[in-house]
């Protein structure tokens, strides 16, 4: 029987259960992800073992040196079957970090510092011995579970444990509330990204995220073109979050093609060319963190980048501090697609400069509001930015899309039928009344740049037609007919009373 992506999801799910009441979710995610990214590892590597003991357990040198070249080595004693054999040991959770250590060391290249800020023995976070031996033993029967067999040839496809895991995230993201924002992108919007960046392009492309999160936005554009071809590049701030896109990679079988770096975008970028330059990618994206304040605005001053050249964005709001490094990290033709608070289409200071040099310069392509309450962590409505270098188009493109969504009890969604609609309306630029507007650079000077949504597109509805004179004489109507029945009653209940 094999293993479905709803199998993995419902016993991950149940292991929360396991530290519900004990830790914080936007704490125990670490502990639960890790543990699943060990079972996967532990599962692949028994399985790749047997079979090629099984081929050649007639000749020591060829098995040793395919044992070798295996995409993952797992000692006997860092596994998951060890460390489930140890469960009721005093120290287990020392013993379940010297695991972690010992899978880094001996995957170096692959795993170096991947669980650096993962400690399964922590007692701040825990508490006494007594208590964390308890739960981590639960943890490892929670993961012991006969139907969560996670070797390859078990696994339905190959996406079902990059999908899990993007499950598991998406929850904690819901559960964590503002945290869990931070490091996901709700599907539905990274998917939208995906097929706009995507249009046209087959493969051969670098793609670039500044701010990356669990990596589940990269993972979209990646799928969107069938991994043909395609590197990837993410760069993360959160050391915690850094070792999740990491794992997430791995989990979805991106591997060799991902590069993930961790530092803070603005004050350090990471991808860099032979000669200290931003390197440049054809399809950048990004969901930054809303208004970031203390964004690096001494950074920005003295940029050796020259990010900035178009303006320095206010200490308080970092926004646009974004928006110029995506900017100055595409290629000559390349394509960047950004979620921003709606505040960006029309602040003024230096946001507003900002705003009209990026226009002046035919960079912006399109924009596009989405409905509001979509994002974990906050209500407000955002819209997403796309830039093209190199445009022939010479006007920006307006898309409403507020208004068609699927309401959800905690987080409103995009249906599929809203994404194709808003990539449709994105490929063919026709206007659409109420939906869709072409703007040209007159009208939006006219404007004063201000890119506020409802200035393009008019998503006034007319009020139903009143018609005061027929209702009047319906409520007169009915008012008669209560008459009549009222008198009928009293007479009823006087005849009851005789």
């Amino acid at each position: 029987m094999k293993t479905t992506k709803e199998v993995v999801e419902n016993i991950v799910w149940k292991a929360c259960d396991t530290f519900r009441g004990s830790i914080d979710s936007s704490v125990y995610k670490d502990y639960i992800l890790s543990m699943l990214f060990v079972k996967y590892l532990s599962d692949f590597v028994k399985e790749k073992t047997a079979e090629l003991k099984n081929k050649y357990k007639d000749n020591e040198g060829i098995l040793s040196r395919s044992l070798e070249r295996l995409d993952y080595k797992i000692s006997e004693t860092a596994g998951f079957d060890y460390l489930y054999s140890i469960r009721e040991e005093n120290n287990i959770g020392e013993r379940i970090n010297t695991a972690l250590r010992e899978i880094e060391k001996q995957n170096h290249s692959k795993f170096e510092g991947i669980f650096n800020n993962i400690d399964f023995n922590d007692s701040n976070k825990f508490g006494n011995t007594k208590t964390r031996n308890s739960i981590l033993k639960n943890l490892l029967e929670d993961f012991n579970d006969p139907a969560l067999d996670l070797s390859p040839s078990a696994l339905e496809n190959n996406d079902v444990m990059g999908d899990a895991y993007e499950y598991l995230i998406k929850n904690f993201a819901g559960d964590a509330g503002k945290k869990g924002g931070e490091f996901f992108t709700p599907p539905e919007v990274s998917m939208l990204m995906a097929k706009i960046v995507t249009l046209n392009i087959k493969g051969g492309v670098k793609v670039y995220d500044p701010t990356c999160g669990s990596g589940s936005l990269l993972v979209k554009v990646y799928k969107e073109l069938d991994g043909n071809n395609c590197t990837i590049y993410g760069q993360e701030k959160n050391s915690q979050t850094y070792s999740l896109c990491r794992m997430n990679m791995y989990l979805h079988e991106i591997k060799d093609k991902a590069m993930i770096e961790w530092s803070d975008t603005i004050k350090e970028p990471k991808f860099l060319d032979k000669n200290g330059n931003l390197e440049k990618f054809d399809i950048v994206v990004a969901n930054p963190p809303f208004s970031l304040d203390k964004w690096g605005e001494e950074t920005a001053i003295k940029d050796k980048y020259n990010r900035f050249e178009y303006g320095i964005p206010p200490k308080s709001k970092g926004d646009y501090a974004f928006v110029l490094h995506m900017i100055s990290s595409m290629s000559d033709n390349g394509i960047t697609a950004v979620v921003m608070p709606h505040g960006v289409l029309f602040r003024g200071a230096s946001e507003g400069i900002i705003r009209e040099r990026i226009i002046n310069e035919n960079l912006l392509d399109a924009v596009i509001g989405l409905p509001n309450n979509l994002f974990y962590g906050t209500s407000i409505p955002a819209c997403i930015l796309i830039l093209k270098k190199n445009r022939k188009e010479k006007d920006i493109l307006f898309i409403d899309a507020s208004v068609e969504y699927e309401k959800g009890k905690n987080q409103n969604r995009l249906r599929d039928e809203d994404i194709e609609k808003i990539v449709k309306a994105y490929k063919e630029r026709k206007d659409i009344e109420k939906y869709c507007k072409q703007a040209s650079l007159k009208e939006i000077k006219e404007n004063e740049y201000n890119l506020n949504i409802p200035r393009y597109i008019d998503s006034f509805e007319d009020e139903e037609y009143v018609d005061l004179k027929s209702i009047s004489e319906e409520i007169n109507i009915l008012e008669k007919e209560r008459e009549k029945y009222s008198s009928k009653l009293e007479d009823f209940l006087k005849g009851i009373k005789l």
